[in-house]
């Protein structure tokens, strides 16, 4: 599927802030073999950067930094992009067993950015806890394979758990998520990687776009798409990633569009950063993702 992709982050700033420097992740990310390809990307910002440096970060992410100088009122970041995007083949399952993985993972002899390795522990913004863990093992048993016991626990947590964008923050923890059962897509994904790594199972962070469809007979509102994230756990040497959606139960295919991966969502925020100011700031962040026709 073809799309065309454009979204606006903006802040407005109480009192002019100067000193500002951000660091943006929000391209789509290129060259994924067989699922993804960019046609064309472009990132505006709005006043111009006194400063802008381009490069990619250890997960392979594009990451743009950007420096301010001069007092500013506020800043827009603008991204245009058209990509192409490949539903996955799924194939059999020859994953193996939960019990077996850990033996795959100590045979792994690599440290390159996409090693389970870094994927298992503790990471700034997930770490496994008793609740958690006690929860994953209710839905996965050591005898089921890793690919099973995935997608199991991906179809528990999207029963257990409520979407909900008023119950939690950026800021909000796994495990006060976890307690409520409720949050947003960035809570679910956080939820269910510490729940897999506390079975054993590496698992990170994806942040991209999400195609939404209008129901029947409503067209599309502007906006109304937004920036989405998801989960990845390694399902052995053999199967390697597997990507799923635990806030819609579903495996990964051609309406998710990947922007950056990590171990959590403080490796792959689409925009962070410092700045000096004495005042409150506001944000705005709209999305919109347009199927194209394809001849």
């Amino acid at each position: 599927m073809l799309y065309d992709i454009s979204t606006t982050i903006s802040y407005e700033y109480e009192r002019a802030a100067s000193a500002g420097r951000h660091l943006l992740r929000l391209s789509p990310a290129n060259m994924l073999p067989d699922t993804q390809r960019i046609i064309t990307t472009r990132l505006s910002m709005t006043p111009e950067p006194d400063e802008r440096i381009e490069h990619a970060d250890f997960f392979g992410n594009w990451a743009v930094e950007a420096a301010y100088r001069q007092a500013q009122e506020g800043v827009e970041f603008r991204l245009q992009a058209r990509v192409l995007r490949m539903a996955s083949e799924v194939g059999l399952d020859i994953s193996p067993s939960v019990g077996e993985l850990r033996q795959e993972i100590a045979d792994f002899r690599s440290l390159r950015s996409d090693a389970p390795h870094h994927f298992l522990g503790a990471s700034p913004r997930v770490a496994p806890t008793a609740e958690m863990t006690a929860y994953a093992r209710k839905h996965v048993s050591e005898a089921m394979s890793v690919r099973n016991a995935v997608c199991a626990l991906n179809t528990a947590l999207n029963a257990d758990m409520e979407f909900d964008p008023e119950a939690t923050t950026v800021d909000t923890s796994a495990p006060d998520a976890f307690a409520k059962r409720r949050g947003v897509c960035q809570d679910f994904s956080h939820i269910m990687i510490a729940c897999l790594r506390g079975v054993g199972v590496p698992a990170g962070y994806v942040s991209g776009f999400l195609r939404t469809i209008p129901p029947p007979g409503k067209a599309r509102l502007e906006g109304a798409d937004a920036m989405h994230a998801w989960v990845m756990a390694w399902c052995g040497a053999e199967t390697g990633w597997l990507e799923i959606d635990p806030t819609n139960a579903v495996i990964v295919g051609a309406d998710h569009i990947v922007v950056a991966r990590g171990r959590d969502y403080s490796d792959v925020a689409p925009v962070k950063g410092v700045f000096r100011t004495s005042g409150d700031q506001s944000s705005k962040h709209s999305v919109d993702v347009v199927p194209l026709e394809q001849d």
